[in-house]
């Protein structure tokens, strides 16, 4: 059946009002049998209910989860969701975590369903604002340790620690160069960052380095985010805001360099 924007959005936000309700089989009922979760970007993907449902277990049924939206990108069937999550991890201690949330949804026989959810945040960035919690982040701290060995294993446990991938690689300097580059009109140097790089509007149409400066040239960015081996930020033009989401990988023994380029935006 078709489906509209309306429809797609609709079907990404009932995950955050999900979670907010503590609803475990609601929540894990928005997403296909073979769904994906991967929160943060860069750390071991929980697929299938089985594992979406200790995922909830693990991360939001223990907490209370609210968010501050910003905006809501749609193109095609794909969300990114621009906020700023609030998570209570204690009586004391209330976590603002900013964030880019995609959802990727899918047509099936039961109705709109998210095949994945990807969320972008910086894992080492919420370490250390809850190492700052002092006394009042101990006992939070210690509840999730035994969530996680409980719910996700050793195993699991590891892999959520794989967000920390990409930590220390220089990522979020070349990507901020290049968006410097790209809201400055620098064609020069937006041809040197990215080189033979495939740049696509969402995934899959092709984009070239002049399209990129048309699509974002005069903007202003901010709010970039390191997730694993992705950065993504956002751009603001008074045409409307993208999303613009790159994949670092290493260029020689140090050297970071984009491997991927990807802008979402609702503009031509």
């Amino acid at each position: 059946m078709p489906f509209t924007r309306a429809d797609v959005l609709s079907a990404a936000r009932r995950s955050l009002a999900a979670a907010s309700a503590h609803d475990r089989d609601g929540w894990v009922g928005l997403f296909t049998v073979d769904g994906r979760v991967e929160d943060p970007v860069g750390s071991a993907p929980h697929r299938g209910h089985v594992a979406i449902g200790h995922f909830f277990d693990t991360f939001i049924g223990p907490r209370e989860i609210g968010h501050r939206s910003e905006a809501d990108i749609v193109v095609g069937a794909t969300v990114i969701r621009d906020l700023t999550l609030e998570i209570r991890m204690a009586a004391a201690l209330t976590m603002e975590v900013p964030t880019f949330i995609r959802y990727d949804v899918k047509d099936t026989a039961e109705g709109l369903r998210i095949a994945a959810l990807s969320a972008y945040w910086e894992l080492p960035a919420m370490i250390r604002r809850f190492l700052r919690g002092g006394v009042a982040a101990a006992p939070a701290g210690l509840a999730l340790g035994r969530a996680m060995v409980t719910h996700q294993g050793v195993a699991g446990s590891l892999g959520f620690l794989r967000g920390f991938a990409g930590t220390g690689t220089g990522a979020a300097g070349v990507f901020a160069r290049l968006l410097d580059d790209v809201c400055g009109g620098d064609e020069v140097g937006v041809r040197r960052l990215t080189g033979d790089v495939p740049i696509t509007a969402g995934d899959d149409e092709p984009r070239s380095a002049s399209d990129l400066l048309r699509l974002l040239g005069g903007g202003q960015w901010d709010k970039l985010i390191r997730s694993g081996r992705s950065v993504a930020a956002r751009v603001q033009r008074d045409e409307g805001r993208c999303v613009v989401i790159g994949e670092v990988g290493r260029r020689g023994e140090t050297r970071a360099a984009l491997t991927r380029l990807r802008v979402f935006g609702e503009i031509a």
